[in-house]
């Protein structure tokens, strides 16, 4: 089995406590096996074992998974196996070569990572075929981190039963004790230490008076006995993501989960700068720390993104290698002293720093929160929304506009300053690990905002000129007509929740055009006072008479309740063209204001809306929506019902017919106006209203004779259909998957559509009294 003894220095053999007469005369054997009980995937690994007189041997493992070493001294052994990887792997080669943070994978990771779990959910097995070996003295299940010299980069230890017997290390030669070791994080501390230190030691560890002495490394082996090594496959989970600059309802999903974690902080423990420990952990929950640096990485299914969260929304998991996983990097001082090293101070780098922004504490803070992560394939960013109100409202409401430096038009000066603050953080980022990965950018609310203007900061960078794909959910506006045109190139999918206010503003009524402090007039009162008159003028008042317009860049679906009755409900996610779907949201708002600004700041009862937010409501809608589209994908059928078909066409000629109303009310009166050109304008843009509800109608028609694909549920990922089915497998074992929710199921047919249009969408009679029912579509 090549196994041959390598003399140790004599300075070695001196040092520890030989004996007169040290017998060489045992034989001990092991074996490394998968979940499955089969030890080819570690068939010809290099070991090395020492033994009781710190006598070496190194050897490789048979096509079975054996090793053995044969006459050793006498007293027990410590196998490790940490010879470098140096196979053609283009993966691994690029990790191992990286310029920053290169990783010291082993042959033992990279055959780990091409084993599987045997229990789907990756919880240890208790009925190995290896255990019951007929030879097996001692069975144990164990990981790399256990077997090599560096573990800052390897999962943490998951829960096992049979765990390696700790004891048999306190039979080795002690190495001399150091009190003047680095502190270590206790978290990585396995629970056998007590075993191998005396209780008075430990419990000056505990009073902290001096740090916990070092962990074990390898594994000890007992001698003249045969062991079975169960190693956990080093397998992650990651979110499904798709790469493909489509929209696809997976993505629509999955990143309404990120957007949400934006919110959390990153978790990381110490939290400070510099970090003093030679490792950090990553505890707190929920956090984005947490979450790529400690749960996915172990196998842990999460769906927490938000700390008062209740309701259960998992992402779509993928089982991948565990070197394919959105990374959090090492932190290893004694590995990357060049920049993990304390005394650097403020320039120290550390997991918190490279993979988390947080301005807030800072001078000149722009209040800007966000993350970002990588694998091979994609660099995920999500940027948070307003949630301090006093700071994130008065960058919300800075509607001042701005030239936007790197590119063309104005853009809102509040969203630019917080991309301006966070853009270095991406760049900085981007020359570490950019190898040309699709940037998949998603954000909520005022996060939206600024992720799209960085997105566009991005994409006209010549260093990198990236892909990138935005998602972002509730955004407001963020910059001028100009602005839009030339970010067109820029790929992005605006989701709009039906009662949303915040994606209508900035409009006229906050200032666009002279004073650097947020302005509101008197538009939104007159909707509070006369809803057809201000209806009118607020349809009127997307027209900026000072500059351009703010305008929407990207391509909008809007979620639209549909409602029957009280039992009945279902919602579609479409793209309609008019105003008074888009922007229905701030109206509402507006008209549910008693007198602007007297109850306080108008935004923080924006961003306060329940249809604003991402727990209570986008995530429920965008969780439905995959579920409607996979049902319609199975049953090959229509997103739209010929019941919701009618419902909506009867709502929207309802519509048409108001504002015609409103028309020839303008016409029948014209010494109301002042100016004639007044009066000429207002019938133009209702005009053009009218033709979008026409515009909206038809695509109402097209969507009704569309089929989904493949490719419109899972993007992608639609090329490997098999993949995608052993996923939803594990997403489906949760029940929270398959409860029958209203929004997500196509409603029944109901007894009679004409009585339904006309209760839900309302009737009017000409010359009856008028009012104007912008509602009726909800």
């Amino acid at each position: 089995m090549n196994i041959e003894p390598l003399a140790a220095s004599d300075a070695a053999f001196m040092s520890g406590h030989i004996h007169a007469c040290p017998r060489r005369s045992h034989s001990t054997s092991f074996q490394l096996v998968d979940e499955f009980g089969d030890g080819k995937p570690y068939a010809g690994l290099a070991f090395e074992i020492v033994d009781y007189e710190d006598t070496i041997y190194t050897g490789k493992l048979d096509a079975k998974g054996f090793g053995k070493v044969d006459n050793h001294h006498c007293g027990p052994l410590v196998l490790k196996a940490s010879r470098p990887f140096e196979g053609s792997d283009t993966l691994y080669k690029a990790l191992i070569k990286r310029p920053y943070y290169p990783l010291p994978i082993t042959e033992l990771q990279v055959r780990a990572e091409k084993t599987r779990f045997f229990h789907k959910t990756g919880v240890r097995t208790q009925a190995n075929p290896a255990k019951d070996f007929a030879e097996t003295n001692a069975y144990c299940q164990i990981e790399v981190s256990e077997l090599v010299n560096h573990i800052a980069h390897l999962p943490p230890l998951a829960l096992r039963r049979d765990p390696p017997n700790m004891v048999v290390h306190k039979l080795m030669r002690p190495a001399p004790k150091s009190r003047s070791c680095t502190v270590v994080d206790r978290s990585a501390l396995d629970a056998g230490l007590s075993v191998l230190f005396s209780k008075a030691d430990m419990a000056t560890v505990e009073l902290g008076f001096f740090p916990p002495p070092p962990k074990p490394e390898g594994i000890a082996l007992l001698p003249n006995k045969h062991h079975v090594l169960e190693v956990r496959p080093m397998r992650a989970l990651r979110p499904m993501l798709s790469t493909g600059d489509e929209f696809c309802a997976l993505n629509l999903y999955q990143l309404s989960l990120m957007a949400t974690l934006s919110y959390t902080d990153f978790g990381q423990e110490p939290n400070t700068q510099p970090v003093r420990t030679d490792s950090v952990s990553f505890t707190v929950q929920p956090s984005s720390g947490h979450w790529f640096g400690h749960a996915l990485p172990q196998f842990d299914e999460l769906w927490k993104v938000d700390a008062l969260q209740t309701k259960k929304y998992y992402p779509l998991y993928e089982e991948v290698p565990y070197s394919k996983r959105l990374e959090v990097v090492p932190f290893d001082p004694s590995l990357y002293p060049e920049v993990n090293n304390p005394d650097l101070g403020d320039q120290q780098e550390h997991p918190a720093k490279l993979h988390f922004f947080d301005d807030r504490d800072k001078d000149n803070s722009t209040d800007t929160q966000a993350f970002i992560t990588h694998h091979d394939e994609l660099i995920l960013i999500s940027v948070r929304g307003t949630s301090e109100m006093k700071p994130d409202a008065m960058r919300d409401g800075d509607a001042y506009q701005v030239p936007f430096e790197e590119g063309e038009g104005k853009v809102h000066r509040g969203f630019y300053g917080g991309a301006q603050a966070v853009y270095p953080f991406v760049v900085s980022y981007l020359e570490r690990f950019y190898s040309g990965q699709k940037l998949l950018i998603t954000g909520h609310s005022l996060g939206g905002a600024i992720a799209l203007i960085l997105s566009e900061m991005l994409r006209r960078n010549q260093r990198y000129l990236p892909q990138i794909v935005l998602y972002t959910y509730g955004a407001p506006r963020a910059g001028d007509t100009t602005f839009i045109e030339s970010a067109k190139a820029l790929t992005h999918h605006r989701i709009v929740n039906q009662n949303d206010p915040v994606p209508s503003v900035p409009a006229t009524w906050m200032n666009t055009f002279a004073k650097p402090e947020p302005m509101y007039i008197a538009n939104g009162a007159v909707l509070v006072i006369t809803p057809a008159a201000g209806f009118a003028l607020f349809v009127w008042g997307m027209t900026n008479f000072f500059g351009d317009e703010y305008g929407h860049h990207g391509a909008l679906r809007h979620f639209m309740p549909v409602v029957f009755g009280k039992d009945h409900q279902s919602s579609i996610l479409w793209q309609p063209g008019c105003s008074i779907i888009n922007d229905h949201g701030c109206a509402e708002a507006l008209r549910n204001i008693n007198g602007l600004p007297k109850r306080g700041s108008f935004l923080k009862q924006l961003f306060a809306a329940g249809d604003h937010s991402m727990v209570g409501s986008y995530i429920p809608g965008c969780w439905a929506s995959l579920r409607r589209w996979q049902e319609a994908l199975q049953l090959k059928r229509s997103l739209v019902t010929s019941r919701e078909f009618e419902w909506v066409s009867g709502a929207l000629e309802n519509i048409r017919k108001q504002l015609r109303a409103v028309e020839r009310e303008i016409q029948a009166h014209p010494s109301a106006y002042v100016r004639h050109e007044e009066r000429i304008h207002k019938v133009t843009v209702l005009n053009n209203e009218i033709d979008k509800i026409k515009m909206t109608h038809d695509r109402l028609v097209a969507l009704r004779g569309q089929r989904v694909t493949e490719a419109d549920v899972y993007g992608n990922y639609a090329d490997q259909p098999e993949w995608v089915q052993e996923n939803l497998l594990r997403w489906n074992a949760h029940p929270e998957n398959l409860v029958q929710e209203q929004l997500a199921m196509t409603p029944p047919a109901g007894e009679d559509h004409d009585a339904a249009i006309v209760a839900m969408a309302g009737g009017h009679a000409v010359g009856a009294p008028f009012q104007l029912d912008i509602d009726s579509i909800v």
